[in-house]
């Protein structure tokens, strides 16, 4: 029995599909199938591992010592060395375990027999047209070079070697503007682009630049130097390099100098961020990506003939910064959206179409409706939320009431959206809140489902009635005698035309609270009205389907133009009239309690009613910090 004190011996670790592949075929491997013999010795002691590119010059012989094929001019071959990536490339079995016992610049004879070549059970790769894969072969392979490759395109037509790193995380994209020094040669050493290294402008996704060039491109850091290289199915028409067209192959040398962060917002063109001075940090884990307090200068343009100015905090603001909590559609949500991906210190230059500038959000006076507007905005800086670490419990609801009255705000505004996102981010922050009694867990319990009948009610408006009643019934789980949560789902039900569930909820409210009577019975009068409404629509769709005779053809709803009029005109009135009773009937009773949670007035308030809207005026109720 094995000593209670000794330890066990590490779990092994699981091989991927790759490693157990690779064994599958080493076992193929017999005394004699595969041999070696050394021709030139080479330099180092490092051999190529999985992930490395391998080039090397190949010729291929008969045991009698005629040649096959060969890569080398001397042989009859274009000159064009092979490239391999260890672990990704498809090649025969004698290469994928020769290749790794090979030093930078040795030459060596390779001696296979059919079974490990071309004539392998399985082997990936077909064997040239009257190639003789049936006979033993001797493979003469020098090993030109190795390196660790950044594989770009799948199939292993653009493959990039680093040769200096760059700097920062951040690489290029579409529609990225480059620039950068560039050299070509063909795979043979043939210069294309000459070596003074020729310095390119030019936009990614543009087509002014080989497609293989660009993914490259794409994976390099500011000063980055790196060779790329780049077969024939990637070497695409391009503007800037037409020379390059029908090429096998092109090796391009490239340093990366600059790249200006040009970012598509909406994918379609319309709203373009264009970086114009670049921020401190790195790009985007330093930007103000969650809700934060922005502090930033912008002057507004008008994209006219006029290019007037519209706004300009440096003139019009007393040379103050715009100070804005993001999140709480306080700005136009293009200017906001392109905030958020800026780094502080940073100046961007943003074309804003009409719908996500002003035609959504309050207008200057000076800007007309439906108007294109660029700003140019610097952000100096922002702060980000509380951290709710280290809070007492109090202090913690405090911080929750504060975003959660933001929330009710934007509510109020219609911006629906806006508003359920701050009720998430505090049930999103509640998973971390552990009350240490019965008297905070109540506070918490009910803040937590008043936040979730907010999320319901936001739910509501956006027309998704299905998360609605989702969101309530995690209410009803906690407490399946929460009358609002009832009144909230019957209301989602009824929306839904299911009447039955609806009636269900409504019935439970007076069953469970009888002081909640006045608001079910209004809620029910509505439901009656609502199924009277949804039998009309029914009776006049299917109207004369029936009252034809045999062999006739009826249209349900089919009816004279001044029938279906009037009976419209008369079911929107009746709809009109009952849902504005239904509607009296609530306000008089006092379903404004179950239609929205939020605070409750203070001290101040319920003695001063007007004090409210009298400090809301004189800006006194806004924001400073989530």
């Amino acid at each position: 029995m094995a000593d209670d004190g000794a330890e066990l011996p590490p779990p092994a670790k699981k091989k991927s599909p790759a490693e157990e592949a690779a064994e599958k075929r080493r076992k193929k491997l017999t005394p004699g199938s595969l041999m070696k013999g050394l021709l030139r010795s080479g330099s180092g002691d490092a051999t190529p591992v999985d992930g490395d590119q391998v080039i090397i010059h190949c010729t291929t012989r008969t045991m009698d010592g005629t040649i096959v094929n060969s890569t080398r001019r001397e042989h009859g071959g274009k000159g064009i060395p092979l490239r391999f990536v260890l672990g990704k490339s498809k090649m025969i079995l004698g290469f994928a375990e020769g290749f790794p016992t090979m030093l930078k610049g040795e030459i060596a004879m390779f001696k296979m027999q059919p079974k490990v070549h071309y004539a392998e059970d399985d082997c990936p790769v077909a064997a040239p047209d009257g190639f003789p894969k049936d006979d033993e072969l001797q493979f003469e392979i020098e090993m030109l070079d190795f390196f660790k490759a950044k594989v770009v395109a799948e199939d292993l037509g653009v493959v990039k070697k680093i040769i200096d790193e760059g700097k920062g995380w951040e690489t290029p994209r579409e529609p990225y503007e480059i620039t950068a020094r560039i050299t070509a040669r063909t795979a043979d050493g043939k210069e294309i682009i000459p070596g003074k290294e020729e310095t390119y402008f030019f936009t990614i996704g543009k087509s002014e630049v080989p497609k293989g060039l660009e993914m490259g491109i794409g994976t390099m850091a500011r000063k980055e130097k790196a060779t790329i290289f780049v077969s024939s199915t990637y070497l695409t028409k391009s503007s800037l390099m037409p020379q390059l067209e029908g090429l096998e192959e092109v090796h391009f040398d490239v340093e990366l100098i600059q790249f200006i962060q040009v970012r598509d917002m909406l994918g379609d063109g319309r709203l373009i961020k264009r970086r114009v001075v670049d921020g401190k940090g790195e790009f985007p884990m330093d930007c103000p990506l969650h809700d934060s307090l922005l502090r930033v200068h912008y002057k507004g343009m008008l994209l006219d003939e006029s290019k007037s100015v519209f706004y300009d905090t440096r003139v019009d603001n007393d040379g103050e910064p715009l100070e804005f909590c993001s999140g709480e559609g306080l700005v136009p949500e293009g200017f906001e959206m392109c905030v958020r991906l800026m780094l502080p210190g940073e100046k961007s230059v943003v074309t804003c179409p009409p719908d996500f500038a002003y035609d959504k959000f309050p207008r200057p006076a000076n800007v007309p409706e439906g108007a294109t507007v660029q700003w140019e905005i610097e952000l100096l800086g922002f702060e980000m939320p509380k951290d709710w670490t280290g809070l007492t419990f109090e202090e913690i609801m405090d911080e929750a009431d504060k975003i959660k009255n933001t929330g009710n705000r934007l509510f109020k505004e219609g911006k629906f959206e806006l508003a359920k996102a701050k009720y998430d981010k505090v049930l999103r922050e509640y998973n971390h809140v552990h009350p240490h009694d019965d008297e905070e867990g109540k506070i918490f319990a009910n803040s937590r489902s008043s936040l979730h009948l907010n999320v319901a009610a936001c739910y509501q408006k956006m027309g998704e009635y299905r998360k609605s009643i989702e969101t309530c019934n995690k209410v009803l789980e906690a407490n399946p005698a929460h009358v609002k949560a009832l009144y909230r789902r019957g209301t989602s039900y009824m929306l839904l035309g299911e009447f039955n569930d609806a009636r269900n909820d409504f019935e439970k409210m007076i069953t469970i609270d009888k002081s909640s009577e006045p608001d079910a019975t209004a809620a029910l009068l509505k439901l009656k009205q609502k199924e009277q409404e949804s039998e009309r629509k029914a009776r006049k769709q299917f109207k004369g389907l029936f009252d034809k005779k045999p062999g006739e053809i009826s249209e349900v709803g089919a009816e004279s133009e001044g029938g279906r009029d009037s009976d419209n005109a008369k079911g929107s009135g009746e709809a009109t009239s009952a849902e504005r009773d239904a509607d009296t009937m609530g306000s008089r009773s006092r379903e404004s309690e179950y239609a929205f949670e939020e605070e409750r007035p203070g001290l101040l308030g319920r003695v001063w009613p007007s004090a409210r809207r009298i400090f809301s005026s004189l800006g006194l109720n806004r924001c400073t910090i989530l």
